[in-house]
């Protein structure tokens, strides 16, 4: 949903409320843990955070925590909503000239350990009113042979809405520099 105005906190709870318990948009739920469907533009990105335990132990509390979406252009609503299958949630983006509200839910979750790579996070898919339709991946990881940790953002979604679809090009840039901002939000908490 698209609006010209900051939408009130009454608004997205409303918004929200109405698309709790609608279906995905697309069909493909949880290919975002194998294979990528074709047709769809793909986001990647990848940056390492940090070294050793302690920054893996905050870069999975700054997971927990929503860090990734809490940038000066997203927010996310509810703000501290559990990390958890079935979890809505909606991100509030300001597009500078207008805001849109992305409902999206839970799909899985990501929790390895005792191997010699550790991994957290979760994947969330795209409900009917969201302006994409797709899945986007959540993961850090703590690699014990270098010691290295890392996060990690994979996304395959294209759009939904017609806003979207009519400013395609836009929502390509706007999904990369999403990509760039949550990477530096993580690195931020993990070496505060």
């Amino acid at each position: 949903m698209f609006t010209i105005f900051e939408p009130f906190e009454k608004e997205i709870e409303n918004f929200l409320a109405a698309q709790r318990d609608l279906p995905f948009s697309y069909e493909e739920v949880g290919a975002s843990k194998d294979k990528i469907p074709s047709g769809y533009p793909i986001n990647h990105y990848r940056v390492q955070i940090g070294n050793g335990a302690d920054a893996f132990a905050l870069a999975k509390n700054a997971i927990q925590n929503w860090t990734m979406y809490r940038l000066e252009w997203t927010r996310l609503f509810p703000a501290y909503a559990p990390i958890a299958v079935g979890a809505v949630v909606c991100v509030v983006v300001n597009h500078r000239l207008c805001w849109s509200l992305n409902p999206c839910r839970i799909i899985y979750l990501i929790e390895e350990s005792g191997g010699e790579i550790e991994r957290y996070g979760f994947a969330f898919g795209t409900l009917p009113g969201h302006s994409e339709e797709g899945e986007e991946r959540f993961r850090v990881e703590w690699n014990r042979a270098d010691d290295s940790v890392w996060y990690e953002l994979l996304a395959f979604a294209r759009p939904h809405h017609i806003l979207a679809r009519i400013g395609f090009p836009f929502v390509g840039l706007f999904q990369r520099k999403f990509a760039r901002d949550s990477g530096r939000a993580m690195l931020e908490a993990v070496c505060r």
